[in-house]
């Protein structure tokens, strides 16, 4: 196995997961509170998952660094968890400024560590087929890095991609074997240009994945972008602990400007390198690279889920909740989920941005959030709704306990199917079995906790003249929300 190499006794490389994207190429699988990085696209784990075994301590990185967006704090540290994977930090953005704001609070944050770290920033949401490939070129890389150098990872194009930017190979660094100075980075370019690269083979793909040392990236900022750096340097140094993870302050992370790390400094420094390598990577930034990706049967049909496809060729199709039947269609993405459907030519999947736009124009949800949605003590999911009432199913993990809290506009009621339920109501404390229930006037104090080894399983029915999630007070809460 090719494992990675280190060149002083010291110094190991600690990576930097990205986990902030809303993956709205994605949708209706990928939505603003639940992102392609923490589903299972490709695996029986999320591309969160994927990502952080490449870079694990067995392999000999340092523990991660963790930069998210704060709603997804619980599912991005519930996931490392699961797979055994202890983070040295989760940085949590209060808001979105891309990711050399983000990239600069990991190496301020890694740089108090260690003067001489040496980061890894990698985004959660691509794809590696071959992770023994990608360590190998991390290896290769590293002389570079230690040498000054801002190394990123030039994929060996396949085929005239236009969805991607290019990098120009430059001239071959004496210091560091197997690594190439950057000559130009290329935007995406169209078709034609994109063949004449893949004809000449001066270009590889822009892989988004840099190493360096935390000092070099810091005093590039501070030449390219000292606003930033200092605006993201005040942010970490007012950041404030939130249980297992470090807040940054939102008013001073607001102050520095949202710009990608290639912008910020790779396109403009004279240090850029690039290793050209071929690891099976892919972005998953659309579904057609999905469907590339994935597994497919003999009619080049990538199929998940209960699908009956008849007379279908290079095709994704995705059932989560119910049958999808397709026949006599070529090249297409239909893909269910219990509150959308999708259907769209492969070839125009890069073009789905404008139906998410569209849904946010007409004031709807279904962009932003599954019918399923994600809590620190478990999961709820819209039932039914009508006029004056909303039915949800909650289901509460072992231990699990929801805030304390009031709504001002509606009242409760709950009925438990399976489990065993530890209500909270105006200062009374009971437990619930299957099929007792308990109702919560409208403005109690309440609520709902799981005592249990297993799983709380709660039918909700809300009633009252308003039912959105924002009626609610919060008067105590063990997650720290706000």
């Amino acid at each position: 196995m090719n494992e990675l190499r280190y060149y002083s006794n010291t110094m190991q490389v600690r990576p930097v997961i990205l986990s902030g994207g809303a993956g709205t190429r994605l949708w209706p699988l990928s939505r603003a509170t639940y992102p392609k990085q923490l589903m299972p696209l490709l695996s029986e784990e999320s591309l969160l998952q994927a990502t952080a075994r490449r870079v694990a301590p067995a392999h000999g990185f340092l523990p991660p660094f963790v930069v998210c967006n704060a709603e997804h704090r619980f599912m991005v540290a519930e996931q490392l968890r699961s797979i055994e994977v202890a983070p040295e930090a989760i940085l949590l953005e209060p808001l979105a400024r891309n990711t050399a704001p983000a990239a600069a609070a990991a190496a301020l944050a890694a740089e108090a560590i260690d003067p001489e770290s040496v980061l890894l920033l990698l985004p959660s949401d691509h794809h590696v087929a071959d992770p023994e490939s990608f360590r190998a070129a991390i290896a290769t890389a590293l002389p570079a890095a230690l040498a000054g150098f801002l190394v990123t990872f030039g994929i060996t194009p396949n085929k005239p991609e236009t969805g991607y930017g290019y990098i120009r190979l430059g001239a071959d660094l004496e210091e560091a074997p197997g690594c190439r100075r950057v000559a130009r980075f290329v935007e995406k370019p169209d078709l034609p240009t994109a063949r004449a690269y893949l004809t000449a083979g001066d270009h590889v793909w822009n892989g988004g994945m840099v190493l360096f040392q935390a000092r070099r990236l810091i005093e590039e900022l501070e030449h390219y972008e000292p606003a930033m750096l200092a605006a993201v340097r005040a942010s970490l140094g007012a950041a404030e602990r939130d249980l297992d993870f470090t807040r940054l302050n939102e008013p001073e992370f607001a102050k520095a400007i949202s710009k990608s790390i290639d912008y910020a400094v790779l396109e403009r420094t004279a240090m850029a390198a690039v290793v050209p390598c071929d690891m099976g990577w892919s972005d998953v930034g659309s579904w057609d690279s999905l469907w590339e990706a994935a597994d497919k049967d003999a009619e080049g049909n990538a199929i998940i889920g209960d699908v009956v496809a008849v007379g279908v060729r290079d095709s994704y199709l995705r059932a989560e909740s119910r049958l999808l039947a397709v026949q006599g269609l070529t090249g297409v993405v239909a893909v269910e989920t219990p509150d959308a459907v999708l259907v769209l030519a492969r070839d125009k999947a890069q073009d789905l941005r404008s139906i998410v736009a569209a849904l946010d124009q007409k004031g709807r949800h279904e962009h932003l959030r599954h019918r399923k949605v994600f809590r620190p003590w478990g999961s709820y999911e819209q039932v039914d709704a009508g006029d004056r009432f909303q039915v949800k199913r909650l289901i509460v993990r072992p231990g699990g306990k929801l805030s304390l809290q009031r709504h001002a506009q509606r009242a409760e009621h709950w009925v438990v199917v399976r489990g065993i339920a530890r209500v909270t109501r105006d200062g009374q404390l009971f437990d619930l079995v299957a099929n007792q229930s308990a109702y919560i006037p409208l403005g109690a104090a309440h609520r709902l906790e799981n005592p249990g080894e297993e799983p709380l399983h709660i039918i909700e029915v809300q009633s009252g003249g308003y039912l959105g999630e924002d009626d609610i007070v919060r008067l105590e809460d063990v997650y720290g929300r706000r």
